[in-house]
């Protein structure tokens, strides 16, 4: 739907129809560069993982990496021209730039990565605006949305141990509402409206900027499917609102900092704000669940274990023997324990993904950039929020002071 936007929108060539999703190939998490085109993955410092650097579909070495910017770490500059690529839908947004980079690359054609950035940016938009993804989705929820009873049992939950609630979206309601009567239609009665769910509904929030906007919230008549005129200075029940912002929403509803947690999976559209403003948030992080089955397996720990092994024996070998006095054996010796060092790292790699690797980690074993912002900008993070109905409302969750990992990357079980 996109690459015909995109050609019709922007006249792209017609074989950029061929293009596929190829779902091994793109993570959470990555930046596009667009100055040079490049698909980055970073480190928590900043710097570019050195197998994690592709321009199209091609992935560049280090002596290439360091003629494009000099060091492998990102300066301050070069960070403001950087798109970070954080969401579910960010996926495909990612196998597209580089398909789109590969394709001009392939052409021998001359091009901005600017531009097309820009273009899959709007054509990306534009399918979202108009409606065309929601009616397509709605079209066939079956091939696109998952019935979930849990969520219905934690939201219900919530509601009977006094919590409020509220949904806020950038979609438009007959979306909200199509979607959520499939989701939960086989676990509600019949009567009952998942808009009962909810002490608040605001769609086309326009998120990120209804955290720093001032724009008034509108009464969306759902039967008319017109927006009323009236001031709203107050939320009643079972109405929905549209767009509006956060101080708004404040002065409104008067509930503040601490005491509201907001649930998202857009570490920057939906967290950013909201974690300025005072509020808990929860990251939700649906390929959680598949990383941790994969540190936790037998493989991945031995080549893990290897890995530190030889880190360790590395270190002792370089502080005995200093580069003037080592013999030929130790020379050896050093190059046959990094290429074993290697060959752990690029096993640990593959079992995450062949192209970029883990999420969360660095082929080092260090914290990458989407980690650190899910320190910046995460109070707690999960795979789905159902997760939370292992726990009393009540609960009070935090993270031992000697773990300078992440919480999951302690062994744990997976119920």
């Amino acid at each position: 739907m996109i690459l015909q936007k995109s050609i019709w929108l922007m006249r792209y060539p017609e074989t950029c129809l061929k293009f596929r999703y190829d779902q091994t190939f793109p993570i959470r998490g990555l930046s596009y560069d667009k100055k040079n085109g490049c698909l980055l993955k970073l480190d928590f410092f900043g710097s570019i993982e050195p197998d994690g650097c592709y321009f199209g579909r091609r992935k560049l070495n280090r002596k290439e990496i360091e003629q494009i910017y000099g060091t492998r770490h990102i300066g301050r500059d070069q960070a403001r021209g950087l798109v970070g690529l954080m969401d579910f839908f960010c996926f495909s947004e990612a196998c597209l730039l580089a398909d789109v980079v590969q394709h001009f690359v392939d052409a021998k054609l001359e091009f901005d990565a600017t531009y097309i950035y820009q273009d899959v940016d709007r054509a990306i938009q534009h399918v979202h605006r108009s409606g065309l993804v929601h009616r397509g989705i709605l079209s066939d929820p079956y091939r696109y949305l998952v019935k979930n009873g849990r969520v219905l049992r934690f939201l219900t939950m919530l509601r009977e141990k006094g919590k409020k609630l509220f949904l806020l979206t950038n979609s438009p309601y007959n979306f909200v509402d199509g979607g959520m009567r499939f989701m939960l239609e086989d676990s509600l009665g019949y009567r009952d409206s998942w808009r009962e769910l909810f002490d608040v509904v605001i769609a086309k929030a326009n998120k990120p900027e209804f955290y720093t906007s001032e724009h008034p919230f509108r009464y969306y008549d759902m039967e008319k499917d017109t927006l009323a005129f009236n001031k709203v200075d107050a939320f009643l029940p079972n109405k929905i609102y549209y767009h509006g912002s956060l101080k708004s929403f404040l002065q409104i509803t008067k509930w503040n900092g601490p005491e509201v947690i907001y649930f998202g999976d857009h570490l920057f559209s939906d967290l950013r704000g909201p974690s300025k403003a005072g509020w808990r948030t929860a990251a939700i992080i649906h390929e959680l669940e598949n990383e941790i089955r994969i540190q936790n397996d037998d493989n991945y720990r031995f080549e893990q274990a290897k890995f530190h092994i030889i880190q360790e024996l590395l270190g002792k070998l370089h502080a005995t023997f200093a580069n003037s006095q080592r013999s030929e054996v130790c020379q050896l010796l050093s190059e046959e324990l990094n290429d074993e060092r290697l060959k752990a790292r690029q096993k640990m790699k593959k079992m995450f993904n062949k192209s970029f690797g883990a999420t969360f980690l660095t082929d080092k074993g260090q914290e990458s950039a989407f980690a650190y912002y899910i320190h910046q900008y995460a109070d707690v993070y999960t795979s789905k929020p159902e997760n939370f109905l292992l726990y009393p409302p009540e609960a009070w969750l935090h993270v031992p002071f000697d773990i300078k990992i992440m919480p999951h990357h302690v062994k744990v079980c997976l119920l």
